[in-house]
């Protein structure tokens, strides 16, 4: 089959590789019909190159049709439609009991002290074969995939692997009260569907802070108030301006480890980069290598008494925080990978029906067959060509 396989820094390559196979009796194997190019990707394209191996298969957000299922799958058979989650989980251990499916406990990474494994993501992960490839083997099949109905295009189901889910939790973590404001730094796909999912909930101010400018176009075409963070001297008053003078009650971080403006992180990335793998590796297990400009501007933006919600992904061991100012602020700080299929039931109703209040089923910006993943890669690292939401398409 082919896939998108990584190779180093920069090097992702479209490659032939073994077609995956049932190798416990919870696994199936899926003909992936559509899979997302995610910013957590990204970090695997450059600043988490360490921790990936030459070879591995990328991808966490695929979609398609059941082909085989191992004897103790019970709940998919051949030909059904399913959506698979980002992070592998079994459904009966405490964790996923207590809704905490990211911290799944039969599939912990013990070794790496890392939460449920994840596709496509990393030896700290598990380094399960991702999805952006023909075929997958999913493990714990007898819980994990989602199946949904036939008829819509894959458009409307293929974000209930990550952005969806990820977005949903984001707003729910954020527990903006009732007739209160919510900020969203960076509006990739993550943060732009934050704040559709925060209109939908009702939401009465909700702000989009970015600096492309098609990603701020799109958010205003939904209703959103943006701020240009390159055309904002005073991002705080502005904020203020808008929220009653005391800031957001709260505010989305979906930026995450590769945030601009971090003149001392993106340093530290540049630096880390020419450094041998492994010692980059022991580097980021014991110091402070994100970029922390973003999580630094949440901070500051949100009121006294307010929630920080953490969806951006970090990846440094010793990040200095301003502890004063959020013991001071009295902040609050959720954060975690999204446990998919807690929040399945409260999204899979808006995208049955006939309408589609979350818009997604115009929310890729690329559609591109796997031949073309390399080049996807390049342009959605670099924000070309309006790039927000690239969907990759085996077989077309």
């Amino acid at each position: 089959m082919k896939a998108l396989v990584w190779h180093a820094r920069r090097d992702v390559r479209c490659e032939d590789v073994p077609d995956p196979k049932i190798e416990e009796s919870t696994d199936a194997v899926i003909r992936v019909t559509t899979s997302g190019l995610c910013g957590s990707d990204l970090h695997l394209y450059e600043v988490l190159a360490p921790f990936m191996t030459e070879g591995d298969i990328l991808g966490h957000e695929p979609m398609g049709v059941v082909e085989e299922v191992g004897e103790d799958v019970d709940g998919i058979s051949p030909g059904d439609r399913v959506v698979i989650p980002f992070n592998i989980s079994c459904g009966h251990c405490f964790m996923c009991g207590q809704g905490l499916m990211s911290q799944c406990e039969t599939t912990q990474v013990h070794e790496h002290g890392s939460g449920a494994a994840l596709f496509g993501y990393t030896k700290l992960y598990g380094a399960v074969p991702g999805g952006q490839a023909e075929y997958l083997r999913v493990p714990q099949a007898q819980f994990g995939p989602i199946a949904v109905p036939e008829g819509p295009p894959d458009d409307r189901f293929v974000y209930l692997s990550d952005v969806l889910p990820t977005a949903w939790q984001a707003v729910e973590y954020a527990g903006v009260p009732a007739g209160g404001s919510l900020a969203v730094l960076g509006l990739g796909p993550i943060g732009d569907m934050s704040t559709r999912i925060a209109r939908h909930r009702g939401v009465e101010t909700v702000i989009g802070i970015d600096l492309v400018p098609e990603r701020l176009a799109r958010a205003r075409a939904n209703g959103v108030t943006t701020l240009d963070l390159a055309q904002e001297d005073d991002l705080v008053g502005a904020v203020r301006d808008l929220t009653g003078g005391r800031g957001p009650d709260a505010v989305i971080d979906a930026v995450g480890m590769e945030a601009h403006g971090d003149r001392l992180g993106k340093l530290a990335h540049r630096v880390s980069s020419l450094l041998p793998d492994s010692m980059t590796e022991r580097l980021m297990q014991h110091a402070g290598m994100d970029r922390m400009a973003a999580f630094h501007t949440a901070i500051e933006l949100v009121r006294r008494g307010g929630t920080i919600s953490l969806s951006g992904v970090y990846g440094g061991m010793a990040d200095p925080l301003p502890m004063l100012v959020l013991f001071d602020k009295q902040v609050q700080v959720r954060m975690g990978q999204a446990n998919v299929k807690r929040w399945v039931p409260d999204i899979l109703p808006l995208l049955t029906g006939d309408d589609d209040p979350l818009g997604v089923d115009h929310f890729a910006t690329h559609r591109v067959p796997l031949e073309e993943g390399p080049s996807a890669y390049d342009t959605f690292q670099h924000k070309q060509d309006g790039a927000v939401k690239v969907l990759f398409e085996p077989g077309r």
